[in-house]
């Protein structure tokens, strides 16, 4: 369903409204340490989206020594998912500020199992596209030099991301039944500039039905 909001003009001391496409609502998953973080700094930058990932507003929340920090921090360092009560409603409430009403937005490693992206349905939010970023394998660092100089989190240990790896191929399948038709896979083994290409044309492709519509309403 298209969304189409109006904006009002004053021509010639007559009001006319003027239909407008609603902002656009993106998400994008990947498997742990494939590298998409660059991809979400092209989208973001060219389209205007706000960025919201999962684990920052996780991190946010573990940092401010909560209860439910304390919860997700437990969860993590296992390499479990954080129970979806605590972290759909923290996506919800993110959603819901007027900032990413206003631009849209772009939701960064959420949902990460069927449950969640049933919540988030519940609540009113399903994007107009999710893009599953694929690589073929977890890639770790060529030498301990190049490790030593990446920053670490505490739940980014190799055996921990492997977990993740496997948390995350086995969710994945019950998600994409979900947005089967909204689904674009990218090949994240092809350059940054490649993929981005691929992200680039859906996303052209879908403003451009969206101004049709608008025409026609």
């Amino acid at each position: 369903m298209l969304w189409i909001s109006w904006c009002f003009l004053i021509v010639n001391g007559q009001v006319m409204a003027v239909a407008k496409p609603e902002p656009l609502k993106i998400m994008i998953s990947r498997a742990p340490a494939s590298g998409k973080g660059t991809q979400c700094e092209l989208i973001t930058k060219k389209y205007g989206l706000m960025h919201i990932a999962a684990g920052d507003l996780l991190r946010t929340e573990i940092a401010s020594g909560s209860e439910n920090g304390k919860r997700a921090k437990e969860n993590m360092e296992k390499g479990e998912l954080v129970p979806d009560e605590i972290v759909v409603m923290m996506v919800k409430d993110r959603l819901s500020q007027p900032d990413s009403q206003e631009k849209g937005w772009l939701l960064d490693g959420y949902p990460r199992s069927s449950s969640q992206a049933t919540a988030l349905e519940n609540f009113g939010f399903r994007p107009d596209l999710f893009i599953l970023l694929e690589h073929l394998k977890y890639s770790p660092p060529e030498t301990e030099e190049i490790a030593a100089r990446l920053t670490q989190r505490f739940d980014d240990t190799e055996e921990k991301v492997k977990l993740r790896l496997q948390t995350h191929h086995h969710n994945v399948e019950a998600i994409l039944s979900l947005y089967e038709d909204i689904t674009l896979k990218v090949n994240g083994n092809v350059g940054i500039d490649e993929a981005f290409a691929q992200i680039d044309d859906a996303l052209t492709k879908l403003l451009e039905s969206r101004k049709e519509a608008c025409v026609a309403a």
